[in-house]
């Protein structure tokens, strides 16, 4: 511990503030880095999916920069406030939101990107922001806030062994999120291939000129489908505490989100259903992508909100057919068509059913299946692996940051 020592954080970054903009400039434009990146992710993703309309002067006063940090300024909760996320490279035309603030380095090799990416959200640096933000009425950072915010850290050349040693957890997680997206690919275009182009194993099925379908093939409410069925049992009691999942704690086809831990007394009223195996889950909400998929080795105990609709299947070679139709882009945009409502627009169980599916024979469905099943229950042991790995992750930071485990050269 002997080359540790406290910073003041204003000595070594220069602090601004984000982009501001009307909901009408997004969508389009240069890449953006919303609030969600930040509040996600240790490091800035590789990729800002977010567009905003910007020019060359807001570019430049909001650039995103290798080494620069990005913390949640503002915040109903105490921890969501300070949660970092760190530039591992320049982002070019890229911005940032303005409920963040930008530190960026004043100096070259002072305090290492990949350290301070983990720092800031150790045990240590959360617990400075928790008794700042208990001094305060509601959460919030601002520059003089800020100025008075330290970092305890090491010599350089130690800082950049203990952002390895982390940063090697997450290379690992990377690595198994992209088996992840490369599993769901595979299912995906083989599912198109069959069920859209109508090309099984590479040959055209004879279409029925009537219905325009293959032969045997019908057009179903997607509610009176043979294959699968709505699921709509709700949970009327638990025992102990669960974790209850809200649709922002889904990203895509991923839980991202930590949930938040309940008990039947505390549980919010929308805290409705309980996950099972084998089932497939959607965000009713209009303009939203958000899809959960449990198989057979799923063995998290999740209550989620009533603003997931879900089905499960006739049977477990009917689950991968049944992933791929709520998982289309043909089913989410007749999810956003019939979406209904004055304040949260979101498809209710009455339109639900007027969307209309295409359902093949059953021995189809289940070729299909008996093909990606296993690589579905693959795709779930890659998640479990990620989320030990966090875990290990999460162990290991506090007692690096600590210094408890020395990794100083003798």
């Amino acid at each position: 511990m002997k080359n540790w020592k406290y910073f003041n954080i204003t000595d070594y970054y220069d602090i601004s503030s984000g982009l501001s903009k009307s909901a009408s400039e997004f969508g389009e434009g240069f890449p953006f880095l919303s609030f969600k990146d930040v509040f996600g992710n240790f490091f800035v993703p590789k990729t800002l999916k977010e567009l905003v309309k910007t020019n060359l002067k807001e570019q430049e006063k909001c650039s995103i920069k290798n080494g620069d940090i990005f913390l949640t300024r503002t915040s109903e909760k105490v921890e969501e406030l300070g949660l970092s996320c760190v530039a591992l490279r320049d982002y070019p035309n890229a911005t940032f939101n303005g409920f963040t603030k930008r530190l960026r380095p004043k100096y070259i090799e002072a305090l290492d990107p990949f350290f301070m990416g983990f720092y800031l959200r150790s045990p240590k640096f959360r617990a400075d922001i928790s008794v700042f933000s208990s001094l305060i009425t509601r959460a919030s950072l601002n520059n003089d806030a800020l100025s008075r915010l330290k970092i305890f850290a090491p010599d350089y050349p130690t800082q950049k062994k203990i952002g390895q040693i982390l940063y090697a957890y997450n290379k690992l997680i990377e690595n198994n999120f992209g088996r992840i997206k490369i599993l769901e690919e595979i299912a995906h275009r083989t599912y198109e291939e069959w069920f859209v182009k109508f090309r099984v194993n590479g040959e055209q099925l004879p279409i029925d000129e009537t219905t325009g379908l293959p032969v045997g093939w019908e057009r179903k409410k997607i509610t009176e489908c043979y294959s699968f069925s709505q699921h709509k049992t709700k949970i009327k009691h638990f025992e102990g505490e669960l974790k209850y999942l809200a649709t922002a704690d889904v990203d895509g086809t991923l839980i991202t989100g930590e949930g938040e831990t309940v008990n039947w007394e505390n549980k919010p009223s929308r805290a409705q259903i309980k996950l099972i195996k084998e089932s497939v889950w959607f965000a009713r909400m209009s303009k939203t992508y958000k899809v959960i998929l449990t198989t057979s080795n799923f063995n998290q105990e999740f209550i989620i909100s009533s603003g997931f609709a879900g089905f499960v299947p006739r049977n477990s070679y009917c689950l991968p057919f049944l992933f791929c139709v709520i998982n289309s882009n043909d089913f989410n945009e007749k999810k956003n068509l019939f979406a209904t409502g004055s304040t949260q627009v979101s498809l209710n169980d009455i339109s639900l059913s007027s969307i209309l599916v295409i359902e093949p024979e059953i021995d189809l469905i289940e070729s299909f299946g008996k093909l990606f099943l296993s690589q579905l229950e693959l795709r779930q042991n890659l998640i479990d692996q990620n989320q030990k790995l966090k875990q290990s992750r999460d162990i290991l930071l506090p007692r690096l940051m600590s210094g408890t485990i020395n990794v100083e050269s003798k």
